[in-house]
């Protein structure tokens, strides 16, 4: 981890850390169980920051780097996955294509109340018949000169029932197939536009997924990110770094489960001694850190990379991948540790074990995630 990591790294581990244990660790199981998005945490969390991590500080932002980013949301979902969602998805697929495809009216308009975080970012890409075949979107916007109509539904939106601004992909042109797709920025209080109801998940429970949908909603021709047509690019390029940001994600919630399962064992006793001192368990251990370590490396590599401005497509997916699975294998070997205990929502490895399922799911599945990684390999 050393070669990564520079003193103002560390200094931005311990800031996180420590507030991360004094704001949130105190709430983390009631703000699961009720399913509540926590406002009286998030408003502190903007002065620090957490909201603009890799915007300009001209623009309101705390100007980090990338590894920044990564030890971020990683810390903050050691305690809470489901508040390392809501800024993962805000900094990297909301934030970070406005300042990479905006215009610079669109930046100086868009980013700053975003940055700190008096407003909250969404990514609008999937619907009911399109997920990992983003080519396959539905929602039309109809150019009515100074302005698109828009009608769309869009599911399963991290941040969905709080956010402001939303990354909306929607077909220009439904004649050019793939690049008929463009992305428009969708704005609460927009007339038409609608959010859904809270989907009850299983784990991530206090971040607020809903549908949107908009229903002939005007778009002024301003809110158009980048040229008409450039929607897909747009989508990859932020699904690039927001690979980094779920691979972080992941990391956080198998720490957080080793360091419960290692507490633990150290406490209960079977046989007359520690469970921690027998072989399988010690085993398990030495399994769990490994993994850890290992995904928390490859995150580090591709942010690395990624601030270095080298190409980390490939490595970002590998980063995806084996933090995602790696954070399922650790929560369920945490939970085994626990025995009947791990099943039971009076410990925490039970909310871990119910998070870190979706990690392979959202901003690209496993299986896509084999594909990319085989292309970039293969050539």
């Amino acid at each position: 981890m050393e070669p990564f990591f520079s003193e103002k790294h560390h200094a931005v581990k311990r800031l996180v850390r420590a507030f991360c244990e004094r704001e949130i660790a105190p709430i983390a199981k009631d703000i699961d169980a009720q399913a509540r998005f926590p406002w009286e945490v998030v408003d502190k969390m903007g002065p620090l920051g957490f909201f603009g991590i890799q915007v300009p500080s001209s623009l309101g932002g705390a100007q980090m780097d990338t590894v920044s980013y990564a030890i971020v949301v990683e810390e903050l979902s050691r305690v809470c996955a489901g508040l390392g969602l809501a800024v993962s998805v805000h900094n990297s697929v909301c934030v970070y294509p406005l300042l990479t495809f905006g215009n610079d009216e669109q930046r100086q308009r868009l980013v700053p109340p975003l940055a700190r975080g008096e407003k909250i970012g969404a990514f609008c890409l999937t619907e009911p018949n399109a997920g990992s075949d983003a080519s396959a979107i539905e929602a039309t916007a109809i150019d009515q000169g100074d302005h698109y109509l828009v009608n769309a539904n869009k599911v399963f939106v991290t941040n969905g029932a709080v956010a402001d601004t939303c990354l909306m992909f929607v077909r220009t042109d439904p004649a050019a197939g793939r690049k008929g797709i463009s992305v428009l920025v969708a704005q609460r209080g927009t007339p038409g536009f609608i959010t859904g109801e809270l989907e009850d998940l299983s784990g991530m429970r206090c971040n607020p997924v809903s549908s949107i949908r908009l229903v002939d909603c005007a778009i002024p021709k301003e809110n158009l990110l980048g040229r008409q047509g450039m929607g897909l690019a747009i989508g990859l390029t932020a699904l690039d770094t927001g690979r980094l940001g779920i691979a972080a994600q992941a990391v956080g919630i198998a720490q957080a489960a080793l360091e419960e399962a290692v507490r633990y064992a150290n406490q209960r006793r079977q046989f007359g001694v520690l469970i921690g001192k027998h072989q399988a368990v010690g085993s398990m251990i030495a399994d769990m850190a490994t993994q850890v370590e290992a995904a928390r490396l490859l995150v580090l590599r591709a942010s690395w990379l990624k601030d270095n401005g080298a190409p980390f497509t490939k490595e970002s997916a590998m980063a995806k991948l084996f933090a995602s699975e790696t954070a399922s294998i650790v929560a369920d070997m945490a939970v085994q540790i626990h025995g009947g205990y791990g099943f039971s929502k009076s410990y925490p490895v039970e909310r871990y074990y119910r998070d870190a399922r979706v990690t392979r799911i959202y901003e690209g599945t496993s299986e896509i995630h084999r594909m990319v990684i085989a292309r970039c390999v293969s050539g």
